[in-house]
């Protein structure tokens, strides 16, 4: 948990898939994920927390429904979203956010 503070509380965006091994949706998103880590690089975080593995973050974080997408700036979630997002809109969302 401390760990995963210490990136989201990071001047620099991280994007957070809430996500589950079981959900089809959370692998179709899966892909569009390592594409958008491609496109932007080092300019943003991306983390997949499961949220079996970790319900405390999850229901921290009200986590109903999955793939759930937040992205944080300096602890701060300045955008969520439920649901597969494609590539092109998490990469203007962080785009928006550096």
């Amino acid at each position: 948990m401390s760990e995963f503070n210490d990136i989201i509380n990071q001047n620099k965006p991280t994007l957070v898939d809430f996500f589950a091994t079981w959900c089809g949706p959370c692998r179709m998103q899966a892909p569009i994920l390592e594409d958008v880590k491609s496109r932007v690089g080092d300019k943003a975080n991306i983390l997949k927390i499961d949220v079996d593995k970790n319900q405390e973050l999850a229901a921290k974080y009200r986590v109903q429904s999955i793939p759930t997408l937040i992205l944080f700036k300096n602890g701060t979630p300045v955008w969520h979203s439920v649901g597969v997002q494609q590539a092109g809109v998490l990469e203007n969302v962080i785009s928006e956010n550096l």
